[in-house]
């Protein structure tokens, strides 16, 4: 009870007036990173796409979605996502000499776990759409990973 209300009046004068403007400067990079997420799947999807149109092979179809499969897992290509969210580093610095918030790093990490975890979520998704209507004639294949595609980005 004694330190209830010294505590309110600190938050609601000294925290609470600059949330707003700390969310806005921190969703910057964040957003970034999770578009990049979201262009790199689209971009891996259409490159399938493309390879199947030029081959028309079911089995390298197979393989390609496979690979798919491994991309939150694969540090190169999500390495521009993560990129994004690292000039968190330098607004969280600011945070941290204003308002004494400490362990920067986890904030940093946490978002690119989430960015890895929306990318399984992702190929996982379109792993289990598509192979669904896996079983098309091959004409249909590519409309098929399109209309899959669009989906999951949604």
């Amino acid at each position: 009870a004694s330190v209830s209300e010294p505590a309110q009046k600190c938050c609601t004068e000294n925290i609470q007036p600059f949330l707003t403007s700390i969310l806005e400067e921190l969703m910057g990079p964040v957003s970034s990173g999770f578009t990049e997420v979201r262009a790199l799947f689209d971009k891996e999807v259409n490159e399938i796409i493309q390879d199947f149109q030029k081959t028309n092979d079911m089995t390298r179809l197979k393989e390609n979605v496979d690979q798919l499969m491994t991309l939150p897992f694969n540090s190169v290509k999500m390495e521009p996502c993560y990129l994004k969210v690292n000039l968190l580093q330098e607004l969280l610095q600011d945070l941290k000499s204003r308002f004494k918030v400490y362990h920067m790093d986890f904030v940093i990490q946490r978002t690119q776990n989430f960015m890895q975890e929306l990318m399984e979520n992702a190929v996982y998704t379109f792993e289990q759409l598509f192979s669904l209507s896996h079983q098309a004639e091959s004409a249909k294949v590519a409309t098929t990973i399109e209309k899959v595609k669009l989906r999951v980005l949604k």
